[in-house]
């Protein structure tokens, strides 16, 4: 089966395939990473899962190391329901998303990295993820599950994008 193929939306018999990038560095991360896996089975079939990495955190300073890990979910969701229905379950795990524009600590974070090859932007949702590029702790576990994978926007692999990155914090696979 082809990871993140290079159909565009709805010519793919209604199933599509996504790159979400799961955060954390509150409570048992590994257990929240476990409840999104199973909140997740009723959005559509995870098809890979990266090991998860221990991170810096990024943009805070004097804040706990950070958890995250990629999955690769296919899903019949579009993009906008995925994202809200991925909000709700930060929520039911105990996320309280702030309006401040600075980085928090939080117990979840879900983000939607990559949704097949799609390229969209709307005033709730871009994909693909407009820093992704800046982020080793996003760029790492992607490198591990699909190194191959071209960025429809920039146009390189995300092998290309670690060695073209500026971001060095440190990311340790856990």
């Amino acid at each position: 089966m082809a990871i993140l193929r290079k159909n565009t939306v709805g010519k793919s018999k209604g199933r599509h395939q996504v790159a979400v990038l799961l955060g954390g560095n509150l409570g048992d991360v590994m257990a929240t990473f476990k409840q999104v896996e199973i909140r997740f089975r009723a959005l559509g079939e995870i098809l890979q899962s990266s090991s998860v990495y221990r991170t810096e955190a990024w943009g805070m300073q004097g804040a706990p190391d950070f958890y995250n890990q990629v999955l690769l979910l296919e899903t019949g969701l579009e993009p906008e329901e995925l994202m809200e229905r991925m909000l709700g379950i930060e929520k039911e795990l105990g996320r309280s998303r702030n309006t401040s524009p600075q980085y928090t600590s939080r117990p979840i974070d879900l983000d939607i990295l990559f949704y097949d090859r799609l390229v969209l932007e709307t005033k709730k949702l871009v994909i693909p993820h407009p820093r992704l590029q800046q982020r080793r702790f996003a760029l790492q576990p992607l490198e591990e599950l699909i190194p191959d994978y071209e960025h429809p926007v920039l146009r390189k692999t995300i092998s290309t994008l670690i060695l073209e990155l500026d971001d060095n914090l440190s990311v340790t696979k856990v």
